[in-house]
C-alpha cells in the first residue's frame, strides 16, 4: 500500500496535465472539423482517447524495464507485421499502412516507433563502453534500417524518417565520439543522392520539388501546402471560432483532421490558440528532458531520450509542413491528430516516461 501511495506521490503532474490538455484540444478540433460532415470520426477518436488515457496510467505504474527486456521479441513481431503489411495490408490512397480488422484499423509503423526506442535503449545501455566501435554503431543502425526500409516501401516516408531521427538522437546522447557524426553526415549526403535517384517514388520526389517551388504543382502537392498556409493566415489573432473555419468546414483543407490539423487549429483558434498549442508542446518536451536529467540509470535515460526524439520529430515535421517550411510527409501531430494507432503509441510512450519519473524519487516539480 505504501508503494502505491509513493508512486502516486511521485507522479509527474506537469507531464500528465500537459498531455491531457493537448488531448482535449485535439478532441475539440476533431469535433469541430466533423461538423460539416459525419461526427463518426469524433466518436471513434473519443473511444481512442479513453483507451489512451487508460494505457497512459497503466504504463505509468508498470515496470518499464520489463518492456525493454521483451523488446527483441516485439521488434521481431513488428518487423514480420510490416512484411505482412506489404502483402495483405489495407490500401488507402495507394499506401498499404493498415491492417483492417473491420471495427478498427491497426498501423504497425506507429507502434514500431516505440519498439525502436525500447530496443535501442537496451542496446545502447548494454554497450555503453563499447559504442565507439563501428561494429556497434552499424549494428544499431541495422536495427533501424530494417523497419525504415519496410515502412518506406508502404510507402510511408514520414514514419521512416521518424525512426531515423530516433536512432540518430539516441546515438548522439550515447557515449559515442561526436566526430562520428561528421562521417555519418557524409554518408547521408551520398545516401540521399542514391535515394533520390533510385529509391524514392515519383510522388515523394514531387513533394520535395513542390516544397522548393510550389508553383510546379498548384493543383496537386502544391495545393495542400497552399490551402494549409491560407488556413493558418486566415485565423488572424483570435481565429474564426470552433466550427467556423472556412478552409476546414468547406473541405478546401486536405486531411484537416490528421496531417493538417495544426492548420485547422490556427484557422479556428487563431495565433493565440496555436501559440497555446506550441507552448504545451514545449512544456511536454522540456519535461521529458527534465525526466531524462534526473533518471537513475542509463536504461531509463535512453528510454526517455528516445521518446523525446519520437515526439520532437513528429511535432517539428508536422508543424513545419503545415507552415510550408518542410515537405509534406504525412506525419500525425501527437495527441492532436485523428488516429487510434498514433494516439495509443504516444500514450504508451508518455506513460513509460511517467514510470521513469516515478522511479526517479528525486524528481521535483
Amino acid at each position: 500500500m505504501d508503494s502505491i501511495f509513493t508512486k502516486i506521490k511521485h507522479l509527474d503532474v506537469t507531464l500528465a496535465v500537459t498531455c491531457f490538455l493537448l488531448l482535449l484540444i485535439g478532441l475539440s478540433l476533431i469535433y469541430s472539423t466533423s461538423l460539416s460532415g459525419s461526427t463518426q470520426v469524433f466518436t471513434r477518436q473519443l473511444i481512442h482517447a479513453v483507451i489512451a488515457v487508460a494505457l497512459f496510467f497503466f504504463f505509468a505504474y508498470f515496470d518499464f524495464r520489463s518492456s525493454t527486456k521483451t523488446s527483441r521479441y516485439l521488434y521481431l513481431i513488428f518487423v514480420l507485421a510490416l512484411v505482412a503489411l506489404l502483402i495483405i495490408g489495407f490500401s488507402v490512397k495507394g499506401s498499404s499502412r493498415w491492417f483492417n480488422f473491420g471495427f478498427f484499423n491497426f498501423q504497425p509503423a506507429e507502434f514500431m516507433k516505440l519498439v525502436m526506442v525500447l530496443i535501442l535503449a537496451r542496446f545502447f545501455a548494454l554497450r555503453r563502453g563499447e559504442i565507439n566501435t563501428w561494429k556497434n554503431i552499424l549494428l544499431s543502425f541495422v536495427y533501424a534500417l530494417i523497419p525504415m526500409f519496410l515502412i518506406a516501401k508502404q510507402p510511408d516516408l514520414g514514419s521512416a524518417i521518424i525512426i531515423f531521427i530516433i536512432w540518430l538522437g539516441m546515438l548522439f546522447f550515447s557515449t559515442v565520439n561526436k566526430k562520428v557524426f561528421v562521417y555519418l553526415f557524409l554518408i547521408f549526403i551520398v545516401f540521399a543522392g542514391i535515394s533520390w535517384k533510385f529509391l524514392l517514388h515519383d510522388y515523394q520526389r514531387n513533394r520535395i520539388e513542390t516544397f522548393l517551388e510550389p508553383s510546379l504543382d498548384p493543383r496537386g502537392q502544391g495545393y495542400n501546402v497552399r490551402q494549409a498556409t491560407i488556413a493558418i493566415g486566415s485565423g488572424s489573432l483570435t481565429g474564426r471560432g470552433l466550427g467556423k473555419g472556412l478552409q476546414s468546414q468547406l473541405r478546401f483543407l486536405p486531411e484537416r483532421q490528421t496531417d493538417f490539423i495544426f492548420a485547422s487549429a490556427s484557422e479556428e483558434l487563431g495565433f493565440l490558440g496555436s501559440s497555446v498549442i506550441l507552448v504545451l508542446y514545449f512544456i511536454l518536451l522540456f519535461r521529458l528532458l527534465v525526466i531524462y536529467r534526473i533518471s537513475r540509470d542509463d536504461l531509463s535515460r535512453f528510454v526517455v531520450i528516445g521518446i523525446f526524439f519520437m515526439i520532437f520529430g513528429q511535432v517539428v515535421i508536422n508543424i513545419g509542413m503545415n507552415m510550408g517550411v518542410l515537405p509534406v510527409t504525412g506525419i500525425p501531430l501527437p495527441l492532436l491528430s485523428y488516429g487510434g494507432s498514433s494516439l495509443m503509441t504516444v500514450a504508451i510512450s508518455l506513460g513509460i516516461a511517467e514510470a521513469v519519473a516515478i522511479n526517479a524519487k528525486g524528481l521535483r516539480l
